[in-house]
């Protein structure tokens, strides 16, 4: 019995993390589908949601203002919900720049400020981004022209993310996971369809947008899955960039994964039709992307057990590689307790 649990366990992992994407790169090779990106420029509408941002807002409108698309096809909206830092004095101030303001004095979550952008937004294609990264200059233009394809009906950027001390694309282990992300994205687009967009830019038809649902975690997964869900395509394009720095703390990366996981198991809740391989024409790579990783954690926990219950060759080099793997990640934890504080020691104030 402890050898069928510690294979499959080992099968299971190995399929998220190495099979899946190898089985996507074979699969793009062999019938990718074209888009069809042309010059287009149509009325947009640049949505940034915000609620305690005072730090970044305003060079986040600076950016917005200096982006290589037409003013007069241009509206910039922002959506505050509810701040409690002075963003809303802020910009309250920076709205005669000709920025459109939407201000809410009660925090609602993210989903109600983008509801209520996308209901007021008079642009053709709605543009979302983050209150902290920094757009590329062309970003937008060419997001937008993948929209010249009838068949598209939602695009993601790219988000490169920046050392803070070199200022080049990060190589280190958020760095390297983030472009093994990006592979399997530029494979699902050239396929049919992303499971996911890049929150800090992504853009949707705005005929196509459906309200979020209160509370809703992860409106960069819920967005694009209505749209495939609506029979079109959601692709990858990685010459719309913003660029970000990696979190100084691990702390910030453990709230981030914390945040997705919790998403993605409310997406079930909230989008159920995702699990019907009928009506989700993604359903494989929705099923091996997103559902199989929920429980990737619960695999490790069965393979490293199992393994105790197997001490001979070769499954004792397997247990030794093991415990040398989670003894590096305990150390890995310990140095970034004593150096920065407690990774998970609660922040006062509202979250």
């Amino acid at each position: 019995m402890p050898e069928v649990v510690f294979w499959t366990s080992l099968i299971f992992v190995s399929y998220v993390y190495l099979g899946y994407p190898l089985i996507l790169a074979l699969w793009k090779r062999i019938a990718a589908r074209p888009i069809h990106k042309t010059d287009f420029q149509p009325k947009v509408t640049l949505i940034v949601a915000a609620y305690n941002e005072k730090a970044n807002i305003r060079r986040k409108i600076q950016n917005c203002m200096s982006l290589d698309y037409p003013r007069s096809h241009l509206e910039i909206l922002v959506s505050l919900d509810g701040p409690t830092d002075g963003t809303d004095v802020l910009m309250f101030k920076l709205a005669s720049q000709g920025i459109h303001l939407l201000y809410s004095p009660n925090h609602k979550g993210k989903a109600a400020a983008i509801n209520s952008a996308a209901e007021k937004a008079s642009g053709e294609i709605l543009v979302f981004v983050d209150a902290r990264q920094t757009i590329d200059r062309g970003a937008i233009r060419e997001l937008v022209a993948n929209f010249a394809d009838p068949t598209i009906g939602a695009a993601s950027g790219e988000l490169v993310l920046v050392d803070r001390q070199s200022n080049k694309e990060a190589s280190d282990g958020v760095g390297l996971y983030w472009r093994y992300e990006k592979f399997i994205r530029s494979c699902e687009s050239a396929i049919h369809s992303v499971i996911g967009v890049t929150g800090a830019i992504y853009a949707i038809r705005k005929e196509l947008f459906v309200p979020l649902s209160e509370g809703t975690i992860l409106d960069d997964v819920a967005i694009p899955m209505a749209v495939v869900l609506a029979g079109r395509r959601v692709i990858f394009d990685s010459s719309a960039r913003v660029f970000d720095q990696v979190a100084p703390r691990a702390d910030a990366e453990y709230k981030r994964k914390v945040r997705t996981l919790s998403g993605n198991f409310q997406l079930l809740v909230l989008m159920p039709t995702l699990l019907l391989p009928w009506a989700n024409p993604v359903f494989f790579q929705f099923y091996s992307h997103k559902i199989l990783r929920l429980f990737v954690p619960y695999a490790l926990v069965l393979l490293y057990v199992s393994n105790l219950f197997l001490l001979r060759n070769p499954y004792v080099t397997f247990l030794a590689l093991q415990t040398v793997w989670y003894g590096c990640a305990l150390l890995g934890y310990f140095a970034c307790n004593e150096s920065t504080g407690s990774l998970f020691k609660p922040k006062e104030g509202r979250i």
